[in-house]
Formats: structure tokens, sequence, C-alpha cells
């Protein structure tokens, strides 16, 4: 079996793996918060946008100038053959966000789907933070969202054991737990590339996905060693406060100070 980095295989089954997100709806929230905080927003740059659903369904509202970035070419190279497909107006590039090359500034930078959590150290939060500030004016804003304690504690009992298979012959199995003490959370992708007939396995591969996971308390303060303000902090899919109690919760932090 032949080990993968991170979104390299696994983005053949991506999109099957994440069939049950409600994309729509969530890119209705970002725009939401991004309204909400912004007096008259037109830009965008998301980060770590996997696929590109939240950057086409951003799209769909027609009212704002998107680029999305990830890390990952094969991810882009995905969202990029999506976006032929939907004849969508999204820019899409590969980009890591812990080394960002800006040639312009945006009115919002976005990151979804907790891809903070996958930056296992606070320092390295800080950089994506102080990578960040290149790409805004005094008047932008960052949103971007993370995943606690408690929503690993949850998340395991329905993504432990799961297994299906997606599009162009893959099948997959994954294996999910969470380390309290050292607050990672891992999930073991096993993927294997089938012959026709959907039972012969051609190639076998496997992918280790480790995300630490922060409580609010912890955000607050990797936050406050930065020169970021919190203009809010979003429990779930709503515009209400985010406590200890939260699952999920959306940061909306602004810089002042960049010139």
């Amino acid at each position: 079996m032949k080990e993968s980095p991170e979104y390299s295989t696994l983005a053949h089954i991506y999109d099957t793996v994440m069939d049950d997100v409600d994309y729509e709806s969530w890119a209705n929230f970002i725009d939401e918060v991004i309204q909400v905080n912004h007096h008259d927003p037109i830009t965008i740059m998301e980060l770590a946008c996997g696929t590109g659903s939240i950057a086409l369904s951003l799209d769909e509202l027609m009212c704002y100038d998107i680029m999305a970035t990830d890390k990952s070419p094969h991810m882009i190279e995905i969202a990029r053959h999506k976006k032929r497909n939907q004849m969508a107006n999204v820019d899409f590039r590969v980009m890591d966000f812990l080394s960002i090359k800006p040639d312009k500034k945006f009115d919002a930078v976005i990151s979804t789907f907790d891809s903070v959590n996958y930056l296992h150290d606070p320092k390295q939060v800080v950089q994506m933070l102080e990578e960040v500030q290149k790409l805004l004016t005094p008047e932008s804003i960052f949103v971007f969202d993370f995943t606690t304690p408690r929503n690993s504690i949850q998340s395991i009992q329905y993504l432990n054991n799961e297994e299906g298979y997606a599009p162009d012959n893959y099948r997959f199995y994954r294996k999910s737990k969470y380390d309290p003490r050292d607050q990672i959370h891992y999930n073991t992708f096993t993927i294997e590339k089938l012959a026709e007939d959907e039972e012969t396995v051609l190639e076998k591969f496997q992918e280790v996905h480790k995300q630490r996971i922060y409580t609010l308390a912890e955000m607050l303060d990797i936050i406050d060693e930065t020169e970021y303000t919190v203009l809010a902090k979003y429990d779930g899919f709503d515009l209400v406060d985010a406590d200890n109690s939260s699952l999920r919760i959306t940061m909306v932090l602004q810089c002042p100070t960049i010139q």
C-alpha cells in the first residue's frame, strides 16, 4: 500500500466524502457574515478552497469577484474542471496559505471547513494570520472557522468506519479517532483504485490526516499575539456569539494597523 501526501489521492474521492455537506447553505452563511461585517465587499480570496465548492456557490450569488486557492494542485485541478462545467467565474490558483505571494488586496479573505485545524502548532496559526495580512486593507476582514474538542468527540461516532464508492472506480474506507490528551483528530483513508469489474484492486493508497483541535480560549489567545481585532465569533452557522459549548466557531478578524 502506497502512502499518499494529504489531499493527493483523496482529491479523487473528496466530493463523494463530502457529499452530505450543504455547500449552498454554507456559502449563504459566509455571504451573510461578510455582508454584516464589511460595508461594501466585492473582492474575496478563499484559502484552502479544496475542490472549490464554497467558491463556486458564492459565485452563483453574482456579487463577488472571487479568487480561490489551495495548497494541493490535485484539488485545484478538480476545482477548475468543476468551474468549466458550471461556466463559473472563479480564479482558481495553487497557493500555500503559510507562504502567500499576493498581487492584490481583498475586501474579505475566507477559509472554511476547519482548514486552520491542519495547523498543528499555535505558531503556525500566528504565521498564517501574519501571511493573510498581506492580502488585507484596514477595512478588510478575515473569516475562518475551526472545530473544537466537543465537535471531535461527537463526530467520531459517524465518521469512524465510513466506507463508500466514488466515480472513476474508487473505493474508500475511513478510520477516525480523537486523542483528547494531545487534541489531535486523526482521519485515516484507505483508497483503492479498482478495475472495470469494480472488485479487482489495481492500486491501494493510504492518506493520514491530522488536525489539531483548538478550544475557543486557545484560539483567542493565539489571535491576541497578533495585531488583529476580533469583530465577531459565531457559533455554528448562526450569527450568535460562540462560547465554550460551540462545536464549530467562525471568527471574523480585522487588522486596522495595516498600511
